[in-house]
């Protein structure tokens, strides 16, 4: 449709890609499709097109689906929140050209915004399985009126075990629906969804299931153990966008705080992070705030940033077809790219085997990092930046007992307490009742003052004992309560030291402050604020012990 193809020109897009030229006809026809393409050669695109037109009845022989409260008519099923967000933004615009609403539904956040965008009558909704069949069993959805059903990257769904679940979903829409099915290959558990779910499929193929994309380069680069890390700082310190590559969370985390350290502005991209701070890290990335993404798989499927110039793997994966989805976040669109891959000798070997079934021609040299061949690689070197750790990160006083939302305390040596504050339904307070700045990270300040030496031990909601050091005699831990005479209860929670006075930050308790005549026996290990409390500096007036 003209209007859908002027959104596209606005957009960049002039010229459809191969994948879209052989899908489109006979996905706007209705037919069912079966579409093999490499990630960056237009999938998404194939399928949005078709998706928006034939639900806003702009294809011939279709009407318009009625929108309905919790009842949308289109639905894309893909494997991780990264990409699921990305199909959203991509297919949004011409969702909201066509008079079509979006919204995307993904774990590891209150489903409590997509229970209302739902409620308002979504008509598309982009979905990662697992949420979207708790929402399907709490009975927030039904898919009774779903018209088109897009599969996207399929065989990633099945690498994750997602196929029981995508399964039971497609079970739950009507068998009559339009199914489109779009992967980078057609092999292994895929085929059962074909089988059961398509009917007569069409299906089309513009790359072979290997890599043999001539706008990307591949080498591997073998280095003594020893030099890897410092190859790794070389690779990272060019000016372009480059995105490397780490088998764990945790290396990912602390290789990217390092190379921050370094003058290198990085930020990780893994599983343990909290959906904020996974789009703030994104972001930063796709606006050049930062140069350097440092990912695990689970993102290899989910990033799609323009003019990624390199991909390194700093751990080479697994199995071939990892290595084809993370390679895939450079080259896009005919775009140029390169793959490097770090591999120590020992390694060599299994990379061999790597490429062979990967279907890659790779050069391998044995470099240093004042190899030619690395310098032709990072190309122009970039300024170091100097590095300015994040406040939430400075270091605490002591161990500290960890709960969700951050550090809860400090040690008895008057070190900065992190993550620590109370929290009001879902605000933060300090101890004069003021709400704190949120964070946006969606975490839980810790509630518990922390352990240190075994000068000190959180009971609780956050009260302790004295242990008898003399030095913990300073430290005010407990569950704090003060008069009724104007002043709030409080639960303690750890200490900050900050121009040597000690604030607190804590936990408004909804329970009424204790009588101050019988506080020494109702109030356990708790001290006994003077009014000063209330400005932040905090007298001790009696301690109790029970």
């Amino acid at each position: 449709p003209e209007a859908l193809a002027r959104v596209l020109s606005q957009h960049g897009i002039d010229q459809p890609f191969p994948i879209q030229t052989k899908t489109l006809p006979d996905s706007l026809s209705g037919r069912d499709v079966l579409g093999r393409g490499r990630t960056g050669s237009g999938k998404t695109i194939a399928f949005a097109l078709p998706l928006v037109t034939r639900l806003a009845g702009l294809a011939q022989g279709t009407s318009r689906a009625p929108r309905r409260a919790n009842r949308p008519t289109g639905l894309v099923l893909a494997p991780t929140r990264e990409l699921a967000t990305q199909i959203d933004r991509a297919i949004a615009p011409l969702a909201e050209e066509a008079g079509l609403s979006t919204t995307v539904i993904f774990g590891g956040v209150s489903q409590v915004h997509q229970e209302r965008a739902l409620s308002r009558g979504a008509d598309i909704v982009v979905a990662c399985p697992g949420r979207l069949e708790d929402l399907l069993k709490q009975g927030v959805l039904t898919l009774d009126d779903i018209r088109v059903t897009v599969i996207d990257e399929a065989d990633h769904m099945a690498d994750m075990g997602f196929l029981p679940v995508v399964t039971r979903i497609l079970k739950q829409t009507p068998d009559d629906g339009q199914r489109l099915l779009f992967s980078a290959t057609l092999d292994g558990g895929v085929d059962v969804l074909v089988k059961k779910f398509l009917h007569d499929p069409v299906t089309h193929s513009v790359d072979a299931p290997k890599a043999a994309v001539s706008t990307m380069e591949h080498h591997v680069l073998v280095v003594d153990a020893d030099e890897k890390q410092a190859l790794i700082e070389t690779l990272a310190s060019g000016t372009g966008r480059r995105v490397m590559f780490t088998r764990t969370k945790h290396r990912a985390k602390k290789l990217a705080k390092k190379l921050s350290q370094q003058g290198i502005p990085a930020v990780d991209l893994q599983g343990n992070l909290s959906q904020n701070a996974r789009d703030r890290n994104l972001a930063s990335f796709s606006q050049g705030d930062v140069r350097v993404l440092v990912a695990t798989d689970v993102a290899a499927r989910g990033v799609h940033v323009d003019d990624v110039e390199l991909v390194v793997h700093i751990d080479p994966p697994a199995e071939h077809k990892s290595y084809l989805h993370r390679s895939g976040r450079t080259a896009r669109a005919g775009a140029q790219g390169q793959v490097i891959t770090i591999a120590t000798r020992e390694e060599r070997r299994d990379v061999e085997k790597l490429m062979k079934q990967a279907g890659v021609t790779a050069e391998f040299s044995e470099v240093s990092i004042g190899s030619p061949v690395v310098a032709d690689l990072v190309g122009e070197r970039a300024e170091r930046v100097e590095y300015v750790a994040p406040a939430q990160q400075q270091p605490s006083g002591g161990r500290g007992a960890r709960r969700s939302g951050g550090r809860g305390g400090e040690g008895l040596h008057g070190g900065v307490a992190e993550g620590g504050g109370g929290v009001v339904g879902h605000e933060e307070v300090d101890a004069r009742g003021a709400v704190l700045p949120q964070t946006g990270d969606g975490g839980v300040p810790a509630l518990r003052a922390g352990h240190e030496d075994g000068l000190g031990h959180a009971h609780g909601g956050g009260g302790a004992e004295q242990l008898g050091h003399d030095r913990a005699k300073r430290a005010v831990r407990a569950d704090l309560g003060v008069h009724q005479h104007g002043l709030t209860a409080v639960r303690g929670i750890g200490l900050r030291r900050h121009l040597g006075l000690l604030h607190v930050r804590a936990h408004t308790s909804p329970r009424p402050a204790r009588n101050s005549t019988s506080r020494s026996a109702a109030v356990p290990s708790s001290v006994i604020f003077s009014p000063a409390a209330r400005s932040g500096r905090v007298s001790a007036e009696t301690i109790t012990e029970r």
